[in-house]
């Protein structure tokens, strides 16, 4: 196996998970280790109900992102979450539209084929997955999540030709699906803005990925039953040491699966995201308590994806 170890670290990876769990001494550009993330927000109701909780506890978060995507939102609903994430220096990121298990094929449905249920089948998705996020650019939107590879190369393109703006933040989305230090080099070299890693790495195998990666790394502590319905809380202050810049993600678990969500289950994503945030205050006591010399950011940090709040004559 010798040699085998020597040929990955000739190319600059790890050729071992690291089990020493070495200290990341990698940064966000405004020196901080880590950020916080609330996922499946879905719709401008529950992001200000998100925003009054985070009020009331006390808290702030650097990102926001929704699941059902921009393409089951009216141009009034993406300005208005643009309008109320921008004025607190917040970064909201929206998923982008069809994807397979939105479409007509049985094969995501499958035991064996649910690996591709959130990629782009041919390549009228791909076009349609780009028309969502120059849409979504144009209201004012400065994130989205991607769950094709194809589509996160034309997403580096589409910035190259305008066509998407330079600060646009691309976020590799947990469905993607790469596990490993080699695979999550590609997503960066893509176009990859930050990645969501898989939740049931151990730390000794995102330590590898972390050598390998400088973009930030997004790990969910809580995780919704349908991705594994781990609660990594006591894990937070490592998570921070070792794989710094990182977003620390609150999902929850006994949460049903919404997407794509709207008006019929309103009541029920209110009452998600108020917990969601409860868990998120019980997150951030855990580093308060084992790691308090952890830095994180300000609202409004560089890097972060602000919406550019747009007016309707301007589209």
């Amino acid at each position: 196996m010798k040699e085998t170890h020597n040929f990955l670290e000739s190319l600059g990876f790890p050729s071992t998970d690291l089990k020493d769990l070495p200290t990341s001494t990698k940064r966000f550009p405004d020196g901080a280790q880590y950020r916080i993330e609330l996922p499946s927000t879905e719709g401008p109701v529950a992001l200000k109900e998100t925003l009054a909780e985070l009020d009331r506890l006390g808290i702030q978060v650097h990102r926001i992102s929704q699941g059902s995507g921009i393409m089951l939102q009216t141009d009034d609903e993406i300005r208005e979450m643009c309008e109320l994430t921008a004025e607190r220096g917040i970064e909201l990121s929206l998923f982008v539209g069809p994807r397979g298990t939105w479409d007509i094929s049985a094969q995501n449905f499958t035991s064996g084929g649910k690996f591709i249920g959130n990629r782009h089948e041919g390549a009228d998705q791909l076009v349609y997955a780009m028309e969502d996020l120059k849409r979504g650019a144009k209201l004012g939107l400065r994130g989205a999540l991607v769950a094709d590879e194809g589509l996160l190369y034309l997403t580096k393109e589409m910035k190259k030709a305008g066509q998407l703006p330079e600060d646009f933040v691309v976020k590799a989305s947990v469905q993607m699906g790469a596990a490993n230090p080699v695979s999550i080099k590609i997503m960066q070299d893509l176009g990859a803005d930050t990645y969501n890693v898989p939740t049931a790495l151990t730390l000794s195998k995102l330590a590898a990925i972390r050598q390998s990666i400088d973009i930030p790394i997004d790990l969910y502590v809580e995780v919704p039953d349908n991705l594994g319905g781990f609660l990594r809380y006591y894990e937070i202050p490592e998570i921070i040491r070792v794989l710094a810049p990182v977003y620390i993600k609150f999902g929850l678990r006994n949460h049903i699966d919404v997407y794509p969500a709207g008006q019929h289950l309103e009541d029920l994503n209110v009452n998600l995201v108020k917990e969601r945030v409860r868990r998120a205050a019980i997150g951030m006591q855990m580093i308060e308590r084992y790691y308090p010399e952890a830095t994180t950011s300000e609202l409004g940090a560089k890097g972060l994806g602000i919406a550019k709040v747009t007016l309707p004559s301007e589209i």
